[in-house]
């Protein structure tokens, strides 16, 4: 796609938790639109990974090492993007914790607490930071959520905690955020293929005797298409709702999971 043709021409775009999966995806697909990106991720050798295939696209990447359960450390992140651009007009809070797979009676506590701390506090602290900017753009912000919000699977109790936290935060500041002009929306994943999935795929199949095509079949059964959504597909639902095709949409989940859950 042409950048200049993109849905984000000319918009700068915040995303947090860059890492190899979808926090990569998301940068080249918003660099694919035209726009141009602050990378924010523990991290530094992942940043400057991504940011190398940003700027192969032709547009500007700032990569800002970042831990955004720390007050010092977010407040860094803004202060260099507001600087270094200018202007923001998409925060895209992507980082998210390992859930612990237990069930919630013998999850601990902390690890609770953790998962809360980066999932919600930490969309929550970067929300604020860049509230100010966001309203002078008339900006969005997009919140990936995820799937476990639609069911009650055993082990993900800890996890679902947090993202249902993360969605109720969401809707919250779309009506307090709305004033200002700036949209708040969720983007809810099924399982995403690309290589981490790939990679857990091919460990069952190694534990029970499988090929990964007859893993990928027998998970994809589940879903109305037949097949998993990509990282490249739920980057595309992120930027749909951070665009201009999204100027009136603001407090909603998009669910992109190929229609294993219906909402």
């Amino acid at each position: 796609m042409s950048a200049a043709a993109g849905l984000l021409r000319d918009r700068v775009v915040v995303i947090s938790g860059v890492g190899p999966g979808l926090g990569r995806t998301l940068a080249v697909r918003c660099a694919e639109h035209g726009a141009d990106v602050v990378l924010a991720a523990r991290t530094r050798e992942r940043l400057e990974q991504v940011a190398t295939e940003v700027t192969a696209l032709g547009r500007r990447a700032v990569a800002v090492p970042t831990d955004i359960t720390d007050d010092d450390s977010a407040a860094h992140l803004a202060e260099v993007a507001v600087r270094e651009f200018g202007r923001i007009d998409t925060l895209v809070n992507n980082a998210f914790s390992i859930p612990a797979m237990k069930p919630l009676a013998r999850t601990d506590f902390q690890h609770i607490r953790d998962s809360i701390e980066l999932t919600v506090l930490g969309a929550l602290r970067l929300t604020r930071l860049f509230t100010d900017p966001l309203g002078a753009s008339k900006g969005s912000v997009v919140n990936i959520n995820s799937m476990v919000l639609r069911h009650s699977q055993e082990r993900y109790g800890s996890y679902k905690l947090a993202k249902s936290a993360l969605l109720a935060a969401s809707q919250s500041l779309a009506t307090e955020l709305g004033p200002h002009g700036i949209r708040v929306n969720s983007v809810a994943p099924g399982y995403i293929w690309g290589p981490i999935l790939r990679g857990y795929f091919e460990h069952q199949a190694e534990k029970y005797g499988m090929t990964v095509d007859q893993i990928y079949e027998h998970t994809a059964a589940a879903s109305d298409l037949k097949r998993l959504p990509t990282s490249e597909d739920i980057a595309d639902a992120a930027i749909f709702l951070a665009s201009p095709m999204a100027s009136a949409i603001t407090g909603q989940c998009l669910d992109v999971n190929c229609g294993e859950y219906h909402h």
